[in-house]
This record gives structure tokens, sequence and C-alpha cells, in this order.
């Protein structure tokens, strides 16, 4: 059934990135640094700056993003600005693998962390199982005599209410997390 807990915490380690030296790299050097992701961009930047700062190039102003790790299949570019690597890496931080999933499925890190605040139900072993909450929870399951329960097709309301776009469900470590779509 449902798990409860709407603030889920990630299992792994942060996400971090990891940042290249350009006039390093176009030397045949490699310099760089890993800096964590889930802080604000401002302090990403500052690491940056200290980074090319450290360069045993003279001229060291320009970087690229190398490498990441930590943010669960979302895929970041290599001049991808650090506003929005901070906006993944912190939405990834407070809500692991399923915000990088809500990421994936919604537009925008924004539109992922509203859907995790307003729209979330629950996580539950089976849509199914969402569908017979739902239904209990409202009061509609008491209005079908004690009888005829077990004829109920939760799966069958679970699926037309996807279908339907009512709902959205994204599954992470099988659990199913349902989130209504208005």
């Amino acid at each position: 059934m449902a798990n409860g807990n709407k603030n889920l915490r990630p299992a792994t380690d942060s996400p971090r990135i990891y940042v290249a030296c350009l006039a390093s790299y176009n030397s045949g050097i490699l310099h760089g640094a890993w800096i964590a992701a889930d802080q604000d961009a401002r302090d990403i930047h500052a690491e940056i700056q200290s980074m090319l700062a450290k360069s045993p190039e003279p001229v060291a102003e320009e970087w690229a993003i190398h490498d990441y790790e930590g943010f669960h299949g979302s895929r970041l570019a290599e001049y991808e600005s650090i506003e929005t690597v901070a906006d993944i890496a912190n939405l990834i931080a407070e809500h692991g693998q399923l915000g990088a999933a809500a990421l994936a499925h919604c537009d925008s890190p924004a539109a992922a962390r509203e859907a995790l605040s307003d729209s979330y139900q629950g996580a539950f072993d089976s849509p199914a199982d969402w569908a017979e909450q739902l239904l209990e929870d409202s009061g509609d399951l008491a209005q079908i005599p004690e009888r005829l329960r077990g004829y109920f097709d939760f799966e069958s309301y679970a699926r037309d209410a996807e279908l339907s776009g009512d709902i959205f469900v994204i599954e992470v470590e099988r659990q199913h997390h349902v989130f209504w779509s208005r």
C-alpha cells in the first residue's frame, strides 16, 4: 500500500560535476575539479573560478562539464548552464531517483518540483493499490455492497485513470509513485 513518506530522501551520493579547464585541456593537460552540484549556483561558479585560478595555463577562462555523477539518469550537456545544473542537482538531492524520474516526465525542474509538492499521491506497490486506497478514502468503495466488492477491478480503474490523463505513474525501485495530472 502507500509509503506515506512524501519527502523521499536519496539513497546515493549527492550529484556532482567534473568541470575541466579548457585552456589546460587544449594544451594536453588534465586540470579540473569535482564540484558538489547541489548547492547554490553562485557557489558552484566560485568553485569553478577557483579551479581556473589554479590552472597551469596562464590564461584560463573557459571551462566545460566533462563528467557528472549522482544525477540518476538525468543528462547534462557539456556547456549546461550552472543555474540549470544547480536546479536539477538540488531537486535530485531532495528527492533522489524520484526527483530525476519526475524531471524526465515533466518539462522542467520547476514543473517536477510542483508535481512532487502539489500532485504527489504517494508510493504504492501497484497502481491498483492506489485506486483501492483512493476509492476507500473517498467513500466510493462503501457505496458498493460488501458481497460485490471482490468483483471491482482496481487495476482497470487505475489504468483508465492513467490513460485518460487524470494521473501519471512513475515507477522507481518497484514502487509506483502516483501523481494527479491536473
